[in-house]
């Protein structure tokens, strides 16, 4: 396991995760969101961000949590390990809830407001709309190891806390 990424619905915990896999193997991590968004909750240009991805993925080890479906497939191709973190909605819902107001290392500022309905109705919709294209490369790259957790408890014990 050298090159990893990490996917599943907002609030699934994928950040969480990948810090904990850091710990564990020592592979760099990097953070979709922090490559994408400012700290003014602007966003960078399209061709900055994927240069800033395309040279994490030069690198030869790392761990990239997030979804971002322009960038997924290409991921999926440079991998040898993807993280599926395939919770129920509730379970996602109830993750991103929790984070508001805490200070996190894979976002550039400090989540303040109840989550708005744009997000929310994302989070409602990922296992009818974005689930099934996950599962289509998760098919497609059927030579990748892949690793798909159910709950935040089968995530825990592979990590072994």
């Amino acid at each position: 396991m050298k090159k990893v990424i990490i996917i599943g619905c907002p609030g699934s915990g994928k950040s969480t995760f990948g810090r904990m896999l850091k710990n564990k193997t020592g592979l760099p991590l990097y953070h979709l969101d922090m490559l994408y968004w400012n700290e003014d909750r602007t966003t960078v240009e399209k061709s900055v961000f994927l240069d800033r991805l395309k040279n994490v993925m030069k690198t030869d080890e790392w761990i990239i949590d997030g979804n971002y479906a322009s960038t997924m497939e290409m991921r999926f191709a440079e991998c040898d390990t993807v993280f599926f973190l395939d919770y129920p909605t509730e379970v996602c819902i109830e993750g991103v809830k929790s984070r508001v107001g805490k200070p996190r290392s894979d976002i550039p500022w400090i989540e303040t407001d109840a989550i708005d309905d744009e997000f929310l109705s994302f989070i409602q919709n990922y296992n009818t709309v974005n689930r099934p294209k996950v599962v289509e490369l998760i098919e497609k790259y059927s030579d990748k190891n892949v690793i798909v957790f159910k709950s935040r408890k089968e995530a825990d014990e592979y990590i072994g806390e």
